[in-house]
């Protein structure tokens, strides 16, 4: 039915019938970001809770928190569907699981050839984080092996071969602490 016919017994067209026929879409164009959520102080504190045990029942982050089981759960869900929360894991002691020898590496590289560079990193046995950073060298890389050996294998043998590394730097880690050890003093919860 034309839409002047239509509109005069008082229907409504439909959108295609409003619309003038247009060229097909073009491809879909790259979604933006998510602009970050505000977290509040009861978000602040779930996430250092959960940072210190991701083992933590819903019903202990709750009383806690001091909410209801059904608010902490609808949080942590909400943490995790924005991306807040990434995922859980086991925080290790390379030492006792055989890594006795840990290294921040910074990387020179050829200029563009971060994500060429980055796939190759991932690769490497040990690897445990990656950053591009600012400054006088381009990537930060923090290794655990098991002993100096294999680091040494790891720089001169691995690491200088990839065609897009310029230099690189080690630095020995002599003793770590986790600032996320439930044993240290954690800040104090934030109180409804």
């Amino acid at each position: 039915m034309p839409d002047e016919q239509m509109a005069a017994q008082g229907g409504e067209a439909s959108a295609e019938q409003r619309a003038p026929q247009a060229a097909p879409a073009p491809a879909a164009a790259p979604v933006p970001p998510v602009p970050p959520r505000p977290l509040d102080p009861i978000d602040r504190s779930i996430l250092r809770l959960l940072q210190s045990d991701g083992r933590a029942s819903i019903r202990s982050v709750a009383e806690q928190v001091h909410v209801s089981r059904a608010n902490a759960y609808a949080r942590i869900n909400r943490l995790i569907d924005d991306g807040v929360i990434r995922g859980f894991t086991a925080r290790v002691n390379h030492e006792r699981a055989g890594q006795g020898a840990s290294a921040y590496i910074t990387l020179k590289i050829v200029q563009n050839s971060w994500r060429t560079v980055r796939e190759k990193l991932r690769e490497l046995p040990g690897a445990a984080h990656i950053a591009l950073v600012s400054g006088d060298f381009d990537v930060l890389l923090l290794v655990h092996t098991p002993d100096n050996r294999t680091l040494r294998e790891l720089v001169l043998t691995r690491l200088q071969a990839i065609p897009e590394v310029l230099s690189t730097r080690t630095l020995l880690v002599f003793e770590e602490t986790d600032l996320l050890d439930p044993s240290a003093t954690a800040p104090p919860l934030a109180e409804d």
